[in-house]
């Protein structure tokens, strides 16, 4: 099956850097564009201002570096790259970019960082494994 269109959600783990990294070489054997989406937490809008600014000033800053650290790659500059930065609930971020995007295949680390580290498949991995419309392709 030939892809034309990869999400990749990224969060900074090694299971993610991974997933990034096994992405890359398949959307390149296959011509695919990648969107590479980090997802922060959503921002109270009760924070008031210039506070709530502040807040996804950092969120956005925060996000931006850990999308930078891959987008730099040598790896990158072969492919079409698209980057995403959406504020919210995780797994229905990635739901929602992967169905608008018109994604073919989500690639995502088995665990990202979370406090559940006993987990085999974290959660957000295994809530994306029942919900995505396309297939999702977990990577340790």
């Amino acid at each position: 099956m030939i892809f034309s269109k990869i999400l990749i959600p990224v969060d900074g783990s090694k299971h993610s850097d991974n997933a990034v990294k096994y992405g890359f070489s398949l959307a390149e054997m296959c011509g695919a564009k990648v969107i590479l989406l980090h997802c922060h937490a959503p921002i109270p809008s009760g924070l008031g201002e210039p506070n709530f600014q502040k807040a996804i000033d950092d969120a956005t800053r925060k996000s931006y570096a850990i999308l930078q650290k891959h987008l730099k790659t040598p790896e990158a500059a072969n492919l079409p790259l698209q980057d995403k930065i959406i504020g919210g609930e995780t797994t229905k971020s990635i739901v929602t970019v992967a169905d608008t995007e018109k994604c073919d295949l989500i690639i995502m680390g088995s665990k990202g960082k979370s406090d559940l580290e006993g987990l085999l498949v974290g959660s957000v991995t295994h809530k994306i494994l029942n919900t995505a419309r396309c297939p999702v392709m977990i990577i340790k």
